[in-house]
């Protein structure tokens, strides 16, 4: 029995010598401490696995005359208080005056429609020829029947603008209500995602600005279109994800052994071994890629990529945590949860969308397993609507696939980040004297979708700073925004051929603003720069940030459809491309 203990105790030193071992420099450091060389400090893998928030300073509060007491409760406060002030200023820019042009804009003629059918029938009905026009009477003539329409997108964006019309009425407001809320809504979540993300609440409230003064984001937010509502959902997702990174992390660094020095060491055991548990961020991302997917099926791109972010992401955890095999550890522990937890649930999420269309029978291809066509196949055991609603898919499929017919202002994505060709929803010229117009020559009243010239111009070489950083720094964060772009920018080049628009970029826009704001943070400088290279760096940032804002001021009458001269619109068309 003694040989037994001895044995064990002698296994329990060798294990304890081995982590020693593992925790001193390597060889070449101690050799070199003989010439008098530091050897560099052991870090704390807490503050690798979850690194904290720089203590914030009140001295800009001070400046303004606050005490020491009130300047700490306001730089508290500014975590949420920024976020929220600066969602207040682009909720008062989308809002305001949100009826106006009182027409149907663009795609307007298909959208709110159907989210009024969706309402009266579950399904998409059918619209007299002339309804755009009654429905601007007064009151508005709703000329809708039963019959059945063919629709190409999913019901879930139909859905959420009908909140609106629900609200306060068939109407230019009405329909766009819930578009420009959920504009404003992003613009909040920009602000604490870019908080939690470059770990700045300034960097962080820059970017959703940023994103507040952003031309397209703005015109789209103001019309009632479903991609507004695509990106929503894809940033929602993205900042669920970003808590989940956290609060995952935290739980392993919890788990992790302290050393004498109160420092946390990584831990094989920990990082092969430890079950991660219950994760409800994300689920909830997994339930806002659904959604966006729902709305728009350019989400499913999102939903894998964020699905491949997410487990990569479980896989650097546990090889930070001490993890000897961490994608043997991830392929065992985390992957089929994570399955579970974003493809699962956004594919039962885009078929809950579904519901009206399944619970009704006057829906298009609704009863299309019925027909001699539909009894045919290996696939006659399955319910006759999933049958139904599968045939749909793939009609719809074939439909965006083979969607070839020019269009005046379709675009190759080559050149969306040049804003090559932007897309007019509406264009009137009054004569002097009618519809507020002031100028003798007559007017221009527009709403072209274009985004903010010098934004988009230096998000371009954001882009760049941030794949360097992702590429040849290894900075995760940099890593984060490129996937959020890419899986909004990438596929549609492989969709060339087919018709498509530069406002289908809204989707990755907030990641360009995310990627503008941490190159904005590099020129002001790291921590622990000089006090002349911050000043220095600060001054060419606000002058940058400056210029973006007066661009916004400057074609805000192009972009809300306010009477402007002629002269004064021709002075906006930089380039033969954008009239």
């Amino acid at each position: 029995m003694g040989r037994v203990t001895s044995d064990t105790t002698a296994s329990d030193a060798d294990a304890h010598r081995a982590k020693e071992l593992r925790r001193q420099p390597p060889t070449w450091q101690l050799r070199l401490r003989r010439f008098g060389y530091p050897v560099r400090p052991q870090d704390d893998v807490r503050t690798r696995l979850v690194p904290g928030f720089p203590e914030p300073s009140g001295r800009m509060w001070e400046v303004f005359g606050a005490g020491p007491a009130a300047a700490a409760r306001l730089t508290r406060w500014a975590a949420w208080g920024g976020p929220l002030l600066v969602a207040l200023f682009a909720g008062v820019l989308r809002f305001w005056n949100l009826g106006s042009p009182r027409k149907v804009i663009f795609d307007e003629t298909y959208y709110p429609k159907d989210a009024w059918s969706l309402l009266q029938y579950g399904y998409e009905g059918t619209w007299a020829k002339n309804a755009n026009d009654a429905l601007l009477m007064h009151p508005p003539q709703i000329q809708l029947t039963p019959e059945h329409s063919y629709v190409v997108h999913p019901p879930m964006g139909k859905w959420v603008i009908a909140v609106g019309e629900w609200a306060w009425g068939m109407n230019p407001f009405g329909w766009r209500f819930t578009v420009a809320l959920l504009g404003t809504l992003s613009v909040l979540l920009i602000c604490r995602i870019g908080r939690r993300l470059l770990r700045s609440t300034a960097l962080g409230c820059l970017a959703g600005a940023l994103l507040a003064v952003d031309g397209l984001h703005f015109v789209m937010s103001r019309t009632a279109l479903l991609d507004l509502i695509v990106m929503f959902w894809v940033v929602a997702a993205f900042g669920c994800l970003l808590v989940d990174r956290d609060r995952t992390r935290a739980r392993l660094t919890a788990a992790l052994p302290l050393s004498p020095d109160g420092l946390a060491h990584p831990e094989p055991e920990v990082g092969d071994r430890m079950r991660l548990g219950w994760r409800p961020w994300r689920l909830a991302a997994g339930l806002c890629l659904g959604l966006s997917a729902a709305t728009k099926w350019n989400g499913l791109y999102y939903l894998a990529a964020f699905a491949l972010m997410t487990v990569l992401w479980d896989v650097a955890a546990r090889r930070t945590a001490g993890a000897r095999h961490p994608f043997r550890a991830v392929l065992r522990r985390d992957v089929a949860p994570a399955f579970g937890a974003t493809v699962v649930l956004a594919l039962a999420t885009y078929l809950a969308s579904w519901s009206g269309w399944i619970a009704t029978k006057g829906g298009y291809y609704r009863d299309w397993a019925t027909t001699p066509e539909g009894h045919t196949g290996a696939w006659t055991w399955l319910p006759d609507w999933l049958r139904s609603l599968w045939h749909y898919q793939t009609e719809v499929y074939s439909f965006h696939t083979g969607l070839t017919t020019p269009h005046t202002y379709q675009s190759n994505p080559w050149s969306w980040l040049v804003l090559g060709r932007p897309v007019s929803y509406f264009y009137e010229d009054p004569k002097a004297g009618a519809d507020g117009c002031s100028a003798a020559e007559g007017c221009a009243r527009e709403v072209l979708a274009l985004g903010t010239p010098l934004l988009w111009w230096a998000a371009c070489f954001a882009l760049l700073y941030v794949l360097y950083r992702w590429l040849f720094k290894r900075d995760w964060r940099a890593g984060a925004i490129v996937c959020g772009v890419a899986a909004g920018y990438l596929p549609w080049f492989l969709y060339q051929e087919r018709t498509i628009f530069l406002f289908y970029a809204v989707v990755f826009i907030p990641f360009l603003c995310l990627a503008l704001a941490m190159m904005i943070g590099a020129i002001i400088g790291p921590p622990g720069s000089s006090e002349r290279r911050r000043i220095i760096g600060a001054v060419g940032a606000g002058v940058l940030v400056l210029l973006i804002v007066w661009n916004f001021i400057y074609f805000y009458p192009i972009y809300t459809g306010l009477p402007i001269s002629k002269t004064a619109w021709h002075n906006r068309m930089w380039f033969d491309s954008w009239v």
